[in-house]
């Protein structure tokens, strides 16, 4: 059986790939302390239930990536002669279920404690010998969940881009969810301290909608890359590389006319080209083929594997 060419990360990328690792492997630990923290100041507050939830489910966006990152240049073989470039879309789409889930469970919990009217009732705790009220306990839960992921969040921003990996993007917004999570919690709690007892139900239901909005929209997304839509970049903004990867063919002084077709593979892009050429020995065909896959990897390190042909210019439809 035919199968592709490994693929190696350029060498002026691998060091963003290797930060990025250490940045996922210090959120799984930043993170198991915050779902520690807030576990142990919970009580029966419906926005500190959706703080607990949503820290575990942040669990989820780097531990995809950390296994992808195992198989995603891994070589082809006769099992997968396309190679383990979807590991990275397979992430990208458990990061994405794992915000849909949690933004559509909070978004229920919320609307059935208001339709319910249940009042929560944040009592008191004994701290150091002195009595406490619960409530401050858990503002002090929040505010400490709210610090790592809004760190970690930003720093993940420019990794994603260079290795044009989704599935830290995901995780990012994952973060971005995390502390607007404790910062709507601080608010309902607060509020049921004034007397406000929908406040906490309300908290939950605001952190749930900005949840559950990056979640389907990263589920839409990477749904659409599985089903081979032309590239975006991690932003959602339409990829240039098709254009420019055509511009580059067009330069070779033997190419008349070409179209480019590209789809994304986990961190690649891979496709066809179709190419009108002017009349040449055949004999030439295999170098000037070579020459012109030379040039489509120089458009971008992410252009992978394309396959060239030469097609009657009838053929090309634009």
């Amino acid at each position: 059986m035919q199968i592709r060419s490994g693929f190696e990360l350029p060498a002026d990328v691998q060091p963003e790939l290797r930060r990025a690792v250490r940045l996922e492997w210090a959120t799984l630990a930043l993170m198991a302390s915050v779902v520690v923290v807030v576990a142990l100041a919970m009580g029966s507050s419906q926005a500190m239930k959706a703080a607990f939830v949503e820290d575990l489910l942040s669990f989820v966006p780097p531990a995809a990536f950390l296994v992808s990152t195992r198989f995603r240049d891994r070589p082809p073989n006769e099992a997968f002669p396309y190679g383990y470039h979807r590991s990275v879309s397979i992430a990208f789409l458990a990061g994405a279920v794992a915000l849909t889930i949690f933004g559509g469970f909070i978004a229920f919990d919320s609307a059935s404690t208001l339709i319910a009217r249940d009042h929560p009732t944040i009592g008191t705790t004994t701290l150091f010998g002195r009595t406490v009220w619960s409530g401050w306990v858990m503002v002090a839960a929040l505010v400490y969940s709210v610090v790592p992921p809004l760190v970690l969040g930003r720093l993940k921003q420019r990794p994603a881009r260079v290795l044009h990996d989704k599935t830290l993007a995901a995780d990012a917004d994952m973060n971005k969810a995390d502390w607007l999570t404790g910062g709507a919690g601080i608010v309902g709690i607060l509020g049921v301290g004034l007397g406000l007892w929908w406040a906490d139900a309300v908290a939950a239901g605001i952190i749930s909608v900005d949840v559950l909005k990056d979640g389907i929209q990263n589920l839409k997304r990477v749904v659409a890359d599985l089903m081979d839509r032309r590239p975006v970049t991690v932003d959602g903004e339409v990829s240039t590389v098709p254009e420019r990867a055509r511009a580059a063919l067009l330069g070779l002084d033997w190419v008349r006319d070409a179209r480019v077709r590209l789809r994304e593979e986990g961190h690649v892009y891979t496709g066809e080209a179709f190419l009108v050429t002017d009349s040449f020995d055949v004999a030439e065909l295999p170098a000037r083929l070579a020459r012109a896959r030379e040039v489509l990897r120089e458009v971008d390190w992410r252009v992978h594997d394309v396959v060239l042909t030469v097609v009657a210019a009838h053929e090309l439809s634009d």
